[in-house]
Parts: C-alpha cells; structure tokens; sequence
C-alpha cells in the first residue's frame, strides 16, 4: 500500500476511534440511571440532539458514498437511541421528553423530505445538506459556552469532565483534518469550533481547580 493509502486508513481509523470514545461517555449516565433506577443530574437534550445530529451526518454520507462518515453516525445513532430509550424508561415526567423528541424529529422528517423530493439535483442536495450538517454542528459546539461562563463566574470546573474535553479536542483535530484531506469544508469548517472551545475548556482546568465530579454526557458530534 502507498504511503499516502496508509496515511488516509490512519486518519480515517482515528476518526472511528476518537469519536466512538467521545459518544461512549454517555456509558456514564447510562449506568447511572440503571444502578439509581431515576434520571436525577442527566441531562436529556444532548443524547437528542447528538442523535439528530448523527442521523443528519449519516444522510450526508450515505449520498457521498463515505464509509467513514456512515458507520461512525451509524454506530452514534444507535447509542443515542439506547441512551434516548433509558431515559425515558426511568424518566418520571415522560410528556416533555416525547414532545421534545417529536419535534425534532419532525423537523428532522421535514428537511429530509426537502432534501429528497424538493433538490433533485444530486450535487445541489449534497451541498445544501452538508451546510445543514455543519450548521447544526456547529450550534451544538456553541451551546455550552454558557456553561464555560459559569464556570469563570465560579472560578470552579466542577461542571467540566477532562476526559471528555480530551476526546472532544482529538475528535474535532482528527475530523477537521479529514474534512482537509477530501476538500470537504461541510466536514472541516464545523470541527474547528471544537478545537477552538476544547482549548477553552483546557485553559480553564489550567487556571482553575476541579472539585471530584461526575463525567457529563457529550453534547456535541
């Protein structure tokens, strides 16, 4: 095999790898709801919206014919739907959690429907839901800047995990670096927010301690 063949099966190995290990922080709460049979301190709205998310990068691989792209968003789906299904098993309140869940999920429906029926232009569709992808990619990598303002407000990283901000800052550098190689900037562009916010995230474990805590689920791909 060439060089430039094995270079591309690495980095397209540590896409899978990285990513996999960022999805399965979410084994934390899972097992935290079954031993406490309750969904107390878990957060609902990350295992959603990293499931659409993963749905929406499945679509976009499967019409770009990327291997990489499917079995990685194929596998995440599938984890977020069990942490998804768990949680409302163990959830008390379950009508809030199933009419956030059919929201986006018809919102989800609706934009396939556009893409697929409404752009029937191969190349068109592909461009315009790779934009949708990343958009929303990048939303999610955003969101939790309110959470790194608290924790300067509190000079406290107790709400932070290290892991997690270690396999969120190789998965964003190993996607971005893919989105490069393929000249793919719907792959590229929305992995440099995760980079940018991980190194946020390790300046603030440099300047400020962290209490013991409990690993948080991934909000982001």
């Amino acid at each position: 095999m060439e060089a430039g063949g094995v270079a591309d099966s690495l980095l397209s190995g540590a896409c899978v790898l990285f990513t996999l290990v960022m999805f399965s922080t979410g084994l934390s709460d899972l097992r935290h709801m079954r031993m406490t049979r309750s969904v107390d301190s878990v957060q609902f709205l990350p295992f959603l919206t990293t499931d659409i998310n993963n749905l929406s990068w499945l679509s976009y691989g499967a019409l770009k014919g990327d291997g990489t792209l499917i079995f990685v968003n194929a596998t995440g789906a599938v984890l977020q739907t069990l942490y998804i299904s768990v949680y409302l098993h163990y959830c008390p309140r379950k009508r809030p959690v199933l009419l956030q869940t059919a929201a986006l999920l018809g919102v989800l429906v609706l934009g396939f429907g556009y893409f697929w029926l409404l752009v029937p232009n191969p190349e068109a569709r592909l461009q315009q839901l790779g934009l949708f992808c990343s958009t929303f990619t990048i939303s999610m990598y955003l969101s939790p800047l309110a959470d790194l303002a608290k924790v300067i407000q509190t000079k406290s990283t107790q709400r932070l995990s290290f892991s997690l901000t270690i396999a969120t800052l190789l998965t964003s550098t190993s996607w971005t670096l893919y989105g490069f190689q393929l000249r793919d900037p719907y792959i590229m562009a929305p992995n440099i927010p995760g980079i940018l916010t991980s190194f946020i995230r390790l300046w603030l474990f440099w300047k400020y301690s962290q209490e013991p805590d409990r690993t948080y689920p991934l909000l982001q791909t």
